[in-house]
């Protein structure tokens, strides 16, 4: 079975969140970013959470990320994947050397989140704010030869989200923490989904880098009616759950310009490939 679709719920949650995109911006303010994400897999989760190998396939992702500051509680968000490529290797009889089936790949732009972000509490030791985010259809729920090279869901979605951070020093470096829980409204008979994840970030070389680590997990409430599989034998992006731990690091080249790295990986799930991700970015960061 192919396991591409499986991928764009988690698309937006490991290359939009950001060591420097956790409070909002202010009025006038903004965080811009640039990122490519690639994922190569040659396993994934069952829905038992048990793994198996899977032909080996990849997606390759170019991305836009924004945040600006209409008000000084009010800020707009933007997720384009203005390019995505999925494709798979071609596969070679281990005796013979001969090729049992043909490579492929597909392009196209992937799907779309716009949201607003409201800023309940701002202040030195805390920071509280809520976040609706509408997930556009944009991409392709059905390219390639067999239909099973998609880049988008088909299905528009509405994620309503509470994050909660507060600042600290931690032996005199400068940190956060932050954690958040959301819930996600799906169309089209797929489940919805509860959203739920933390991380911390520490700052040195004053002010030029973070680190960051994170935890992201989605449940599933599996309320949907949409069947596991189409025609081609595909799997949906319907009730997939994973547990995934990340790290980034963005450094400031000056005090407004940065690059980011980032590497993630699930270490438990359902239907969900289960090899890590890269990311790399370079980001305006305006304040």
């Amino acid at each position: 079975m192919h396991y591409n679709k499986i991928i764009y719920s988690i698309l937006l949650i490991l290359i939009s969140s950001n060591s420097n995109a956790q409070w909002n911006k202010g009025k006038g303010n903004g965080y811009y970013k640039l990122s490519a994400w690639s994922l190569v897999a040659d396993k994934h989760y069952t829905d038992t959470g048990a793994t198996d190998p899977n032909a080996t396939r990849g997606t390759f992702n170019l991305s836009f990320y924004g945040e600006y500051g209409l008000t000084n509680k009010l800020d707009v968000i933007a997720y384009i994947p203005f390019f995505t490529r999925v494709y798979q290797n071609e596969q070679k009889s281990a005796g013979t050397g001969q090729i049992t089936q043909a490579g492929e790949a597909f392009n196209s732009i992937g799907d779309v989140d716009l949201g607003i972000k409201y800023g309940l509490i701002k202040n030195n030791s805390l920071a509280l704010s809520t976040t609706l985010k509408l997930g556009l259809p944009f991409g392709d729920s059905s390219g390639g030869s067999d239909g099973s090279f998609q880049t988008g869901d088909g299905e528009f979605n509405q994620n309503l989200q509470v994050d909660l951070g507060i600042p600290f020093k931690l032996s005199n470096v400068p940190a956060y923490a932050k954690a958040y829980l959301g819930y996600n409204n799906r169309s089209k008979g797929f489940s919805d989904e509860t959203h739920y994840g933390a991380e911390v970030g520490l700052n040195f070389l004053k002010n030029k880098l973070w680190i960051t680590g994170r935890l992201n997990a989605i449940k599933s409430t599996n309320n949907g009616n949409l069947n596991a599989q189409n025609s081609n034998g595909s799997i949906f992006a319907n009730n997939i759950e994973y547990t995934s731990l990340g790290i980034e690091g963005a450094f400031y080249l000056t005090k407004k310009l940065g690059i980011s790295l980032g590497y993630a990986t699930a270490i438990n799930g359902r239907l969900i490939y289960a090899n890590p991700t890269l990311s790399g970015g370079i980001f305006l960061d305006i304040k």
